[in-house]
């Protein structure tokens, strides 16, 4: 069934078998996966909001406290590594305990820390701020573990990147959100800037808890209700006799669960061990639908199982496209204002400021774009998962080559650098949507470890070429042709690794 333009409000058409959504009522929270997709975007973009409200108050943190621009980068790399480490443990949190209190979890714990934020009065007071602030960035993780777990593999790429694009999209209204609280509390309320920009940070304090509550009352854990209730995703929906049920083609095929299902003495029975093994790729073969949606329901994660899946080569594969992707991204936002003010400063700090803040801002169209042309090519390729495996390696290997443009030619027309920014934002945003268009497909029984250790990685590669950054002082163009040869050799250096491991069950 094509898209229609009433799937946007309408409550959606229900896989029978693992009780997930085949369309995304964006404009519907009334309806229950409505519900989920508007609190992961909102939760995210409130975390986001306040993980990324320093910056654009730097200026004046800065005089207030006295510190040096060695001092400003390394709060910001500490803020880094606070998410980096958040969020590969949000990802066993998450297939232990489920996505929405992992994800309310994070919420609160990160509320704390923004609200003490006016606290910092030197260098390492602030550093310890930065750090449990940090806890926010991991709000990712349950955010997309979320997602997964009430849309159907025909939108996934297109609803993870939604939430994500449109959760990133907050780094780049606290550009504009918070000096407008701080002038506020300046000019109409009086206050001195030392005080002004303490207060200003119990704004998203308040938003963030009123959120974590928010979900805590009015959302699910998954379609079928309790955490500890997953498992009924397999569970038959009508007796039936001693009929197995195969299917080719992929788990979304549309079949009536009443005449599909069948018992838990049934499920016993499932595919014998002659039959020949399908073609994982490509979807080939018959195979038994219970069955897959077994091996998809995300289980307790063990020490042993965390370690098998983090060591292969399809992890591997994600995690090092997302260092380039998001970690790219992370680098970028944190510098580019300076960028914009050394090579124009007649744009002054607020304009360039500003100007820095759209590229964050353009996550509410690149990232759900990367999604939702990975889930276009994988209807166009008879869901062949090779398609959208390509995609996120295409898209990366643009935004390097744009990236050595841009580093070479160190534009000093604005026009033009303008230009070959938003370009390379494109491609080097929309790998973010790419990759977890693919990420609930590799090691589905095991999500939010695999999603723990992606998104952890991509705060690693923000960590990393926010070093290079800070050892190249104000080289800033030197900097992006490094980043671009790296992130095309990191993608061509995985290019023939297989979309899913080899016999994998469930996924496709």
């Amino acid at each position: 069934m094509g898209f229609q333009l009433k799937q946007l409000w309408t409550a959606p058409e229900i896989n029978p078998y693992n009780k997930k959504a085949r369309s995304i009522p964006i404009f519907n929270p009334l309806d229950k996966y409505g519900r989920v997709f508007f609190f992961s975007y909102l939760g995210f973009f409130i975390a986001f909001w306040s993980w990324y409200a320093f910056p654009p108050l730097m200026v004046s943190i800065r005089k207030d406290l006295v510190l040096s621009q060695n001092e400003v980068a390394n709060s910001n790399i500490i803020s880094l590594t606070a998410t980096l480490v958040m969020r590969a443990i949000a990802g066993p949190l998450c297939d232990r305990f489920g996505p929405r209190l992992t994800f309310v979890g994070c919420l609160l714990a990160g509320a704390i820390p923004s609200a003490l934020a006016g606290t910092a009065h030197n260098a390492g007071s602030l550093y310890a701020i930065r750090f449990f602030v940090g806890i926010l960035g991991g709000t990712f993780v349950p955010c997309q573990v979320w997602t997964t777990g009430f849309f159907d593999r025909n939108v996934i790429g297109t609803a993870n990147a939604l939430v994500g694009g449109w959760g990133n999209s907050g780094g780049g209204i606290t550009y504009f959100v918070m000096p407008a609280i701080y002038d506020s509390l300046i000019k109409r309320q009086g206050l001195t800037s030392h005080v002004a920009w303490r207060v200003s940070f119990i704004v998203p304090f308040i938003l963030i808890t009123a959120v974590a509550i928010s979900m805590l009352l009015f959302c699910e854990d998954t379609p079928t209700g309790k955490w500890s209730d997953r498992g009924k995703v397999a569970a038959p929906t009508a007796p039936t006799d001693d009929t197995i049920v195969a299917a080719p083609g992929p788990l979304t095929t549309n079949q009536p669960s009443t005449t599909n299902s069948i018992s838990s003495h049934d499920e016993k029975k499932i595919a014998p061990t002659s039959q020949p093994q399908p073609d994982v790729e490509t979807a080939a073969g018959s195979i038994n639908i219970i069955d897959e949606v077994q091996h998809e329901v995300v289980v307790k994660p063990s020490a042993k199982e965390a370690l098998r899946v983090a060591c292969s080569l399809q992890a591997l594969m994600l995690m090092s496209s997302y260092v380039c992707s998001f970690g790219g991204e992370l680098a970028i936002n944190s510098i580019l204002g300076s960028y914009y003010l050394k090579n124009f400063p007649q744009l002054g700090q607020t304009t360039s400021g500003r100007w820095a803040a759209m590229f964050g801002l353009l996550n509410v169209i690149t990232r759900p774009a990367g999604g939702f042309f990975a889930d276009l090519i994988f209807h166009w390729t008879k869901q062949n998962l090779w398609g959208k495996k390509l995609w996120i390696h295409f898209v990366g290997v643009m935004s390097g080559i744009f990236l050595i443009v841009i580093g070479q030619l160190d534009p000093k027309d604005l026009s033009t650098m303008m230009g070959l920014i938003a370009l390379m934002a494109i491609f080097l945003e929309a790998g973010n949507g790419a990759n977890f268009a693919l990420v609930p497909h590799v090691h589905p029984h095991a999500n939010g470890v695999l999603s723990g250790l992606v998104g952890a990685a991509g705060n690693l590669g923000g960590v990393i070429f926010a070093i290079i950054f800070r050892y190249n002082g104000t080289h800033y163009a030197r900097v992006f042709w490094i980043m671009g040869v790296i992130i095309i050799a990191l993608n061509l250096i995985f290019i023939w690794v297989r979309p899913i491991p080899k016999g994998q069950i469930g996924g496709r």
